[in-house]
């Protein structure tokens, strides 16, 4: 089977559209573009699918040149067989690859190497055959030489040999690694007396089969960390009569012994390294994908729009930072207040300056970043609400990550006067304003809503991570205009140097005007343009279409859409009887493509994000002193992790909804019930103030 038909089978995807995607990703064609303006040719698979079907096809080509170094490597030793040929093309997985390469890949000096130097290795031979005439005691003796002084001792080394030819064997091992993964225990000891976070593993079993992907995670920080002492535990009768009965001829002693000491020295700590490997590869993948769709969900919340936004950094010794900002994100006025001292003076005058800004910028939503002195700022806040009496909101703001932009390199870029405080304040505003436009400038990883993602492999989550961003972005747009070069570096087919440049070309020559005008862009050619030009938007630009996601290319055909159909007005329904079949024919484009052109011409500009519900804007304030069991409050998923979701309901302590309390239906992880910024109707369960825990319910 070749890498089409395998990746059809895998993915459940017509051979032809398998085909069109490798042919489209060889070409150079970006995953949003190909998931966006190819349709026709996939079989309308998103960006999630085809950046899966993208991974696994890089692996299968790596195993490819895999298969074909392995047998360069043991032709050149002389030993490649047709039967090893095919044992290697038939291989699916690399680790099949290395069973195969074991016995041939060059080993450091071993007891099995020494023993043949010491001319072992026909005696080894000789006790494989297993021949019950052979008197192998007497045999030995011609063995014997400078280096191997007694019988015992030549024994011995064929017996050393021997264990290496049984843990070299691919067949032996494959079996064992399955066995372990079907019948081993992961067991879990304490390693110090003293108590941690890790108390519940220090007396712990599960199967390998069983184990969930978050404890493998804590357990392995646990160990990391020198708290926990972790191994994988098999039947070793088991494992012993299994590799018996595919050795044994008799009852040799030798060849017994050999099959044990090759068990417990030579196969079992390796096969544990790679179960061990497994398991956390396994939870790895498991939480990335809980990470990215948690980020997903973070980036897409519904901008506020056109709205005055004053963003507070709240502190304590060096004050709160406050910037007040426009509804398209520019600061219009920044300073420091002290509210969060027991000073009265320090606190009126605090009051005094935000009432000045409120009313001087018609300043419509707080924004309260949610670190230190968090809460107090918002009481100040509250109180300063009900004195002004005014139509005023607050809401708090996730800041995490704010700090990693403020002393970044590109926050000192954007604001080379400010302070890092007032940086990160205006960061906490902006991120309310538009979270897609700020959070691309933060690393994915710093924006708090995975787990354990300090322990996993970097380069896999980054990329994980960085397609997700990738991927909400050109899902959004981006106006070409406003965008800074954090969000337009994200686009399809344009680097970080062509983002430079546009807002370069920006700075000279003024606002595009249309799209076409991009190919005056340094560095920015044909093939970028290709790539990029139907995510970026151009609003009250000379052609109507550029403010939609209708591609350049489709533009003709749009065109002689509107005039088939006598459209007057973009933006309006149409209601018209439409043979989408026969239109398509006429126009000579793919129904998909024409079905979407269509509905951009209904909403041009339009926004996914609005769709989505819209943050809770609050005017009070809750404590934890005032939840009570069996209150019902509406609340917003801050993250979600493998055994539940953290929700925000205003009291500075997020509750936990654990995943048996989310859905009388039996589910196996909490994203086949909420994400990451839905709002939710929850009831409280119970209150712990000392712990600072809230435990809450959605099965109201």
């Amino acid at each position: 089977m070749n890498i089409t038909e395998i990746l059809s089978k895998e993915f459940n995807i017509k051979i032809n559209y398998v085909e069109n995607v490798i042919n489209l990703i060889d070409e150079g064609n970006t995953i949003p573009f190909i998931a966006r303006y190819r349709k026709e040719m996939t079989g309308s698979l998103d960006d999630q699918v085809l950046r899966q079907v993208f991974d696994r096809l890089n692996y299968l080509r790596n195993l490819e040149e895999k298969k074909e170094q392995t047998k360069k490597l043991i032709e050149e030793q002389g030993a490649l067989t047709e039967e090893i040929i095919n044992a290697i093309d038939n291989a699916s997985t690399i680790t099949e690859i290395d069973d195969i390469y074991r016995p041939f890949r060059p080993k450091r000096r071993t007891r099995a190497t020494i023993a043949k130097e010491y001319g072992l290795e026909p005696l080894a031979n000789i006790i494989l055959e297993q021949n019950k005439n052979d008197n192998i005691e007497e045999i030995a003796k011609d063995f014997l030489n400078e280096n191997v002084e007694t019988i015992e001792d030549a024994i011995n080394g064929a017996k050393d040999i021997i264990a290496e030819i049984i843990s070299d064997n691919a067949d032996f091992r494959a079996i064992i690694r399955k066995e372990f993964l079907k019948n081993g225990i992961v067991t879990v000891k304490a390693n110090k007396e003293e108590s941690s976070v890790y108390d519940m593993y220090y007396d712990f079993k599960e199967s390998v089969a069983k184990i969930a992907e978050h404890r493998v995670l804590a357990i392995n920080r646990g160990e990391k960390e020198g708290f926990l002492n972790v191994k994988i535990e098999e039947d070793v009768d088991r494992i012993l009569n299994i590799l018996q009965s595919k050795i044994l001829k008799d009852d040799s002693k030798y060849i017994i012994e050999a099959i044990e000491d090759s068990y417990k020295r030579l196969i079992q700590p390796s096969i544990e390294r790679e179960i061990r490997n497994y398991l956390t590869e396994k939870a790895e993948e498991g939480a990335i994908k809980v990470f990215g769709e948690n980020l997903k969900q973070l980036l897409m919340q519904p901008p506020i729009k056109d709205k005055i936004v004053l963003a507070i950094d709240p502190g304590f010794r060096t004050g709160c930072k406050v910037a007040v900002i426009d509804g398209i994100g520019k600061v219009l006025q920044t300073g420091v207040i002290y509210p969060t001292t027991n000073s009265k003076p320090k606190i009126e005058e605090a009051k005094k300056i935000l009432t000045d800004y409120i009313k001087k910028y018609n300043v419509e939503i707080i924004a309260i970043g949610n670190g230190t002195a968090s809460r107090e700022s918002e009481l100040f806040v509250v109180d300063l609400i009900k004195e002004l009496n005014m139509p005023l909101f607050y809401i708090i703001v996730n800041e995490a990550g704010a700090s990693v932009y403020s002393a970044s390199k590109l926050g000192a870029e954007e604001f080379p006067d400010y302070d890092v405080a007032l940086r990160s304040a205006v960061s906490i505003g902006r991120r309310l304003q538009d979270p897609l436009a700020e959070l691309v400038k933060i690393d994915p990883k710093s924006i708090g809503v995975g787990q354990y993602q300090h322990d996993m492999n970097q380069k896999r989550l980054s990329e994980m991570l960085e397609g997700v961003v990738e991927g909400c972005v050109n899902s959004v747009g981006v106006d070409l205009n406003t965008a800074s070069a954090s969000l337009l570096s994200y686009i399809a087919g344009i680097s970080s140097t062509i983002a430079k440049n546009i807002i370069k070309y920006r700075e000279e020559n003024g606002k595009f005007k249309n799209r076409k005008e991009l190919l005056k862009v340094s560095k920015l050619g044909p093939k970028a343009f290709l790539q990029c030009a139907g995510f970026l938007r151009i609003t009250d630009g000379e052609q109507i279409l550029d403010n939609t996601s209708v591609h350049p290319e489709s533009y003709d055909i749009a065109k002689e859409l509107i005039e088939k159909l006598k459209i007057e007005k973009l933006g309006e329904k149409i209601n018209k009887e439409i043979d989408i079949k026969q239109l398509a024919e006429e126009l000579n484009v793919g129904e998909i493509t024409l079905e979407d052109i269509i509905k951009e011409l209904e909403k041009p500009g339009r926004d996914p994000r609005d769709e989505m519900p819209a943050p809770i804007l609050k005017s009070d304030i809750l404590t934890m002193e005032d939840l009570q069991e069996g209150m019902i409050l509406k609340g917003t998923v801050r993250n979600v992790i493998d055994f539940g979701a953290f929700v925000d309901i205003g009291v500075h302590q997020d509750g936990l909804v654990h995943i048996s309390e989310m859905t009388d239906k039996f589910i196996k992880h909490p994203l086949e019930v909420v994400s990451v910024s839905d709002v939710i109707d929850v009831k409280i369960l119970s209150v712990d103030i000392d712990k600072k825990r809230i435990s809450l319910t959605m099965k109201i």
